[in-house]
């Protein structure tokens, strides 16, 4: 079935929104569209095997046994319908469409009516009834042919993507939290089972696959489909969860359709709802919404951070509220299977994310630590960037990070960086902000160059060199060193360090404030080079106006403060002997992880501030996938010889167009 063939039907759908427009809000088509959609194609595909249902119903009629296996091997699915009413039965009655539906949809096994369920389709029903446009309704989609033969799985799964994707755009809403564009998927599930390739192909394989934020199922079946397409006899099954309540249901309504167990997708937020909690699988993919806060389940994601630590999912580290992309693959993480003492076991999995998380959060942060924990585990066994434009709901740069427990020998505490963002081709028409697509030649070449990635960086000669490079884990770690410098002062009685003095709250205290600062007032304007001379003179003019000098650290260091003048050439404060720091010149410099940084800091700082040291107690460990960085190659401006003459052809065309203005 090609494209246009379901862009074809998904206009017959989506044409019924001609008959809601007035009595339905634009962003609310989706309401009716989705589940009838649904409703029809699994009329299609129970269409061959309703006269064996209809002679299993009345053969168990009274028999007084649950009839419900014996319906679903009449089926051939999963699921099946006890009624003889159809689509096309219940719009010929107009007077009774209302309550005949609602007997057919009834009538649906436990499964199927549930999926229904999920889209309120009651209520839908009350409402078109109420508008006179429900007989209307279901006329148009006893004219949609979703029938398999007509429609394989594959592409029903293309229909609802595609009318998911014009409901976001009409009611504003972002379609990328629904569904990734198919040939991104094709890429990503090649690049998860490369390395398995032969393993795959075994008899009596089987793969359980995971999808914790698994939208209407996209990446599922096309990991299906390419694990069977390896072997045939391979059995796959599939898992997911989900939070939105139409793209759960058509997640379920698909695996029904394809003999999986709908039962295997979750409805519910990952993060405090775990739909799959103890559950291991062999691979894991997913596509989280980029740049999604996590305040709404806070607490408990705290909570199991504070309580479980390592033993819980979020053990690593907490990112910053506004992006829970990294508990998503904490998430997937945790449900690696692992590997056994000879080898065997382990999970691979792919994770879509933007640039955020390769480098976002200091040493330290909940997000340095998330990538800390993955490196020094080595489960990072390659970043692959994305060409831009390419998602429905965001232009930005995108990136798969594929990470296992069992990395090939020759990987073992390397990293991959395989830059492939100038793969891709121009689409004839943008669908939202994607502007670009992968080709299955795009595809090929990437993964290709994936399968090959160590022997290409190692070979300056190969045409895709520059296109790979390798690490080792630690070379993306770093040491966040403090460099201190001395605090110096000079000393002065000033119209502004009296002002400081007298709005200083230690002295405003104090039981001779007052004549403290007049005192001070009447020395005039006076300079000290120490800090001794300054407290000498400044007692003696205390004692003089006939008060006593305070004692205690908080007058001490108020006093100085206020009357401190910061100077290079002052002296240098001490406490307990040792050079006091200045906030002020304090810095920070990242040093390669391993590297001395005593030796860095009398390289690359003392040659600069002679008199600057390392506060080893501030030292915090960091990690970051500095991406573009290492792909960055330096172009040089064009010669001005060359730009001047541009400049000088620019004018002349210029004038010769003003001169035929003129004549």
């Amino acid at each position: 079935m090609n494209s246009s063939k379901h862009t074809e039907l998904a206009n017959h759908a989506w044409s019924v929104a001609d008959l809601l427009r007035g009595d339905y809000k634009q962003s609310d088509y989706g309401k009716v569209i989705l589940p009838f959609t649904v409703l029809r194609r699994l009329e299609c595909v129970l269409e061959p095997t309703r006269e064996k249902v209809a002679e299993a119903v009345a053969h168990h009629k009274d028999s007084g046994i649950d009839p419900d296996r014996f319906l679903r091997r009449a089926a051939g699915h999963s699921f099946y319908n006890k009624s003889s009413l159809t689509l096309k039965k219940i719009a010929a009655d107009p007077q009774n469409a209302a309550q005949n539906l609602l007997v057919y949809v009834g009538a649906f096994s436990d499964n199927a009516r549930g999926v229904l369920d999920r889209f309120e389709f009651a209520q839908q029903i009350k409402r078109l009834d109420s508008a006179g446009l429900l007989y209307k309704v279901i006329g148009k989609f006893t004219d949609l042919d979703l029938r398999p033969e007509i429609v394989p799985n594959h592409n029903m799964g293309y229909i609802f993507e595609e009318l998911i994707r014009r409901f976001a755009e009409q009611s504003n809403e972002t379609a990328g939290e629904h569904f990734t564009p198919r040939e991104v998927i094709q890429l990503m599930v090649r690049l998860l089972v490369v390395p398995d390739g032969d393993g795959l192909q075994l008899p009596g394989t089987v793969r359980t696959v995971l999808d914790p934020a698994c939208g209407t199922g996209g990446m599922l079946s096309a990991m299906d489909d390419l694990i069977t397409e390896l072997n045939p006899g391979a059995t796959v099954e599939v898992y997911g969860q989900e939070l939105n309540p139409e793209s759960w249901a058509i997640c379920r309504s698909d695996l029904m359709i394809k003999g999986q167990n709908p039962e295997n997708i979750a409805f519910g937020n990952s993060f405090n709802d775990d739909g799959h909690a103890r559950k291991t699988f062999d691979y894991m993919l997913a596509n989280p919404p980029f740049g999604v806060e996590w305040k709404k389940v806070k607490e408990d994601v705290e909570a199991e951070h504070t309580s479980l630590g390592e033993a819980g999912r979020f053990g690593a580290g907490l990112p910053r509220i506004n992006d829970g992309s990294l508990l998503f693959l904490q998430h997937m993480i945790s449900k690696m299977k692992p590997v056994d003492v000879n080898g065997g076991g382990g999970s691979r999995l792919a994770i879509v994310f933007n640039g955020s998380p390769l480098f976002s959060g200091a040493a330290g942060s909940g997000e340095s630590e998330i990538r800390r924990w993955i490196l020094e585990n080595d489960w990072l066994e390659a970043i692959v960037a994305l060409p831009d434009q390419l998602f429905y709901n965001t232009g930005i740069s995108t990136y798969f990070w594929i990470l296992t427990n069992r990395k090939n020998p020759d990987h073992k505490g390397k990293v991959v960086l395989l830059d492939a963002r100038d793969q891709w081709k121009k689409m004839q028409k943008s669908l939202g902000d994607k502007r670009k697509a992968l080709s299955k030649d795009h595809i090929a070449t990437v993964v290709k160059l994936y399968g090959d990635a160590l022997a290409v960086a190692g070979d300056p000669e190969h045409p895709l060199h520059g296109k790979v490079k390798v690490f080792a884990n630690e070379d993306f770690g770093y040491q966040r060193i403090t460099v201190e410098r001395p605090l110096k002062l000079r000393f002065e009685v000033t119209e502004e360090t009296l002002a400081a003095l007298e709005a200083s709250k230690v002295i405003q205290k104090l039981p001779q404030a007052r004549i403290m600062f007049d005192a001070f007032e009447s020395m005039g304007v006076t300079s000290w080079a120490t800090k001794q001379e300054a407290w000498i003179a400044l007692k003696d003019a205390l004692v003089e106006a006939g008060s006593s000098w305070p004692t205690g650290a908080p007058f001490n260091k108020a006093l100085r403060d206020a009357i401190g003048v910061r100077d290079p050439e002052g002296e240098v404060q001490c406490v307990k002997g040792q050079p006091e720091p200045d906030s002020e010149l304090r810095d920070f410099e990242n040093v390669p992880l391993g590297e001395d940084v005593e030796e860095y800091l009398k390289r690359e700082v003392h040659p600069h501030v002679s008199d600057a040291w390392i506060d080893h107690s501030k030292t915090k460990i960091g990690y970051e996938v500095p991406f573009t960085r290492h792909f960055y190659v330096y172009e040089p401006p064009r010669p001005l010889a060359k730009i001047d003459a541009e400049l000088k052809a620019l004018e002349a065309e210029i004038q010769g167009l003003l001169g035929e203005v003129t004549e």
